[in-house]
């Protein structure tokens, strides 16, 4: 798969490099570095008491226990 020029550069990849994509349904999103990646940073953004929300299924039991 080609990516522009214009991407290559910003994410520096001119000399090739990981690119991870995920299929959204009607789009599928580009990832520079890949999925794993992407997927590290995301996890350090949710705090704790984020995490705990969801783990008590943001107030509803039946969503809890699945």
């Amino acid at each position: 798969m080609s990516l522009p020029a214009a991407a290559r550069h910003r994410w520096g990849l001119d000399e090739g490099g990981r690119v991870g994509f995920l299929d959204i349904g009607g789009a599928v999103l580009l990832v520079p570095g890949g999925v794993e990646s992407m997927r590290g940073e995301i996890l350090g953004l949710v705090g704790e008491s984020e995490w705990e929300a969801a783990r008590a299924g943001f107030g509803d039991p039946d969503l809890a226990s699945e």
